[in-house]
């Protein structure tokens, strides 16, 4: 089976320069393949495809050795593959008459990851297999220490490096990891997903919420309301944002430590759950309204929003041969 091992990333200040260099750069990539995608097409009708601009690449790298030249090609050539999947999936969008959305540039803070598509192609993982510490080398970065709290198996086929706030992870992606199943229980179970209780199955277990939201909300606040006094474009307003972004990740690490808990006492129990196909956009759309047509209640309802997810239901990952 195919696995992704996630680590956090240990750089220097020199490091963690070059990697948001690395990721400035790429993200600068993808903007101006968009801007030429657009531009040829409303222009000219011209369709501008991945294969053109991949061999435009070594020319741009060419141009600009102390900027685009110093990073790998390949990583390159996957982030303009992301825009050509952008793309595939708009007009999939599309076809099938939904909302199409179609590819954004993407401003600082929006794009946060980048890949290399194969272990050795301008990365390498272990890179110093003689330390006692785990390695990972990125071309134009160098050897980066990795913490690495638990082993990685299987093949490593690709490598991508996200920024998380002022954190830095890398994800491998490793094909041939042996499966470890639990034994068969011959029993099954419904559940059922909830506010109160996060789950209740169908046989009369709870799952307890732990409605991690609430529980930093007050410091959440007081973070926001200390940087709604910050002067727009201060270093002071920058500090604010990363403390505020900072504690939103701490949430959302915990209620995913949570969901993957739940999850995993749910499939050492039970060989196949069955739950609801929820619709969690559909149920957690505003009732706001418009002026013309003012919803209602919609001081109850944004607060049962909020409670729904907090929850988290939609980072609860399916077991085995789930179905809704």
């Amino acid at each position: 089976m195919r696995r992704s091992f996630k680590f956090l990333l240990r750089p220097t200040a020199k490091q963690a320069a070059a990697l948001a260099a690395c990721l400035e750069d790429h993200r600068q990539l993808y903007n101006a393949a968009l801007e030429h995608r657009r531009t040829a097409y409303r222009t000219a009708g011209v369709t501008v495809r991945y294969g053109d601009q991949s061999g435009e690449l070594k020319h741009i790298r060419g141009d600009d050795p102390d900027g685009q030249g110093r990073w790998s090609f390949s990583s390159q050539q996957a982030t303009l593959r992301r825009l050509d999947r952008a793309f595939r999936a708009f007009f999939d969008r599309v076809k099938a008459g939904r909302t199409p959305g179609f590819p954004r540039f993407k401003g600082r803070g929006w794009f946060d990851t980048v890949e290399w598509p194969k272990d050795g192609d301008g990365c390498r993982w272990n890179s110093q297999p003689e330390r006692p510490t785990a390695y990972v080398r990125l071309q134009g970065i160098g050897h980066v220490r990795v913490h690495q709290h638990r082993p990685a198996k299987g093949q490593v086929k690709t490598i991508s490096v996200k920024r998380e706030g002022s954190r830095w992870y890398l994800v491998l992606s490793c094909d041939g990891v042996p499966a470890d199943p639990f034994p068969a229980t011959g029993v099954a179970v419904g559940v059922d997903l909830g506010v109160a209780s996060l789950a209740t199955t169908s046989d009369g277990r709870y799952l307890v919420n732990p409605r991690r939201l609430a529980a930093s909300a007050d410091r959440l606040a007081e973070a926001q309301r200390a940087l709604a006094r910050k002067r727009r474009g201060s270093r002071r307003r920058r500090k604010a944002v990363a403390q505020v972004a900072a504690l939103h990740a701490k949430v959302r690490r915990q209620r995913l430590d949570c969901a993957h808990k739940a999850a995993l006492a749910l499939v050492a129990r039970y060989d196949m759950i069955v739950h609801e196909d929820l619709r969690i956009a559909n149920m957690t759309r505003s009732a706001s309204g418009t002026i013309d047509r003012p919803g209602r209640n919609v001081t109850a309802k944004a607060g049962l929003n909020r409670s729904i997810l907090d929850a988290g239901w939609g980072g609860v990952p399916d077991g085995p041969r789930a179905q809704g």
